[in-house]
């Protein structure tokens, strides 16, 4: 298997906080020439196929100042987060066959932004540090705000209202996390929504380099649910057990192909472990086995801390330690990806 390869010259680390656009005509002359000097074979050759998910590397969560950024306990973790992912990528050109990025894309009338509920005074929700219980919507404290039924249900107040309390009552029974109404963030078509601009670079040279189309990868954009995990959305029937949205298939089975899935991204505590999740679920019923095929890049992903307000990060690293025990491995991006593979 080839060994690391250097960090190309055109990477720059103080660039990776930053948004600005990828040249991409000369990355591609560059990655062909790269291929060949350091014989980089095309990835439809690759007899260990590696595909590395890399889970919302987005500005809205990456880039300070943006919406959502993932600060974790350093305050600056997705931009460290982003830098090591950059770097493991270029090290590794050679041995990742796919690069898969998804892609958390939304409108502003969704169950978790802040226009979609209101209070008896007719106020919104505060973002981030407002979770809506089922008590809450029976109650009252939290009512589907009437205003938007125009736009979802073609005036239907009622369907929206029995909607919520059927949703929350489903998280309720799952035993998942409260809904939590976020701020307006990788909103369809805007600039939170495209991939860091380091990252984006690094993937398509990648791409150029490998000859291996970068497998882009979109959730989150149905207004009645969320969709923490690239795999499933958190809720899949309306209240009469209609279907209202579907797992990925396509894409588990997609990576129950590779001989190895590294899965890094934002965040930890939530985007990054809905997805793991969701994926041992289905090497469960599928095969256990594969647990022990699915590498999590431990230094490239923090989870959600809000000083004074949230902190998900003891959370997040049992959520992990429960992934190690299930067969999956913690690894880190400095460590020789050959290492891994050999068993």
């Amino acid at each position: 298997m080839m060994q690391s390869l250097p960090i190309p010259a055109h990477y720059d680390r103080t660039t990776v906080d930053r948004v600005w656009r990828v040249p991409y005509q000369q990355r591609a002359i560059a990655a062909e020439q790269w291929a060949k000097q350091h014989q980089i074979q095309p990835a439809s050759m690759d007899a260990v196929r590696v595909c590395l998910l890399a889970i919302d590397v987005q500005n809205t969560f990456c880039i300070p100042d943006f919406e959502l950024f993932v600060g974790g306990k350093s305050g600056r973790g997705a931009v460290e987060d982003s830098d090591r992912l950059c770097q493991f990528i270029y090290r590794n050109l050679g041995v990742i066959t796919e690069i898969a990025p998804t892609l958390d894309t939304h409108t502003a009338m969704q169950i978790f932004h802040p226009i979609f509920w209101i209070n008896e005074a007719g106020e919104h929700p505060t973002p981030t540090a407002t979770m809506i219980t089922l008590d809450d919507v029976e109650s009252g404290v939290w009512k589907v705000n009437p205003a938007i039924a125009y736009s979802l249900k073609r005036g239907n107040y009622d369907a929206l209202h029995h909607h919520a309390l059927h949703y929350t009552r489903q998280l309720t029974q799952a035993g998942k996390y409260p809904l939590t109404v976020w701020a307006y963030h990788s909103m369809l078509g805007g600039i939170g929504q495209a991939l860091v601009s380091a990252f984006e670079e690094a993937a398509f040279f990648h791409c150029m380099a490998r000859s291996s189309q970068t497998r882009f990868e979109i959730k989150g954009n149905n207004p009645l649910t969320e969709n923490y995990s690239v795999l499933s959305p958190e809720v899949l029937s309306s209240v009469d057990g209609q279907l209202i949205a579907e797992k990925n298939s396509r894409l588990i089975q997609t990576l129950f192909e590779f001989d190895a899935v590294i899965i890094a991204g934002q965040a930890k505590s939530h985007c990054v472990a809905w997805t793991i999740d969701d994926l041992l679920t289905e090497i469960k019923m599928h095969d256990p086995s594969l647990a022990q095929r699915v590498y999590l890049l431990d230094d490239c992903t923090s989870p959600v801390v809000v000083p004074g307000v949230i902190d998900f990060s003891d959370q997040a690293e049992a959520t992990y330690q429960r992934f190690a025990e299930a067969g999956m491995h913690l690894v880190k991006s400095t460590d020789p990806i050959q290492n891994w593979l050999k068993h």
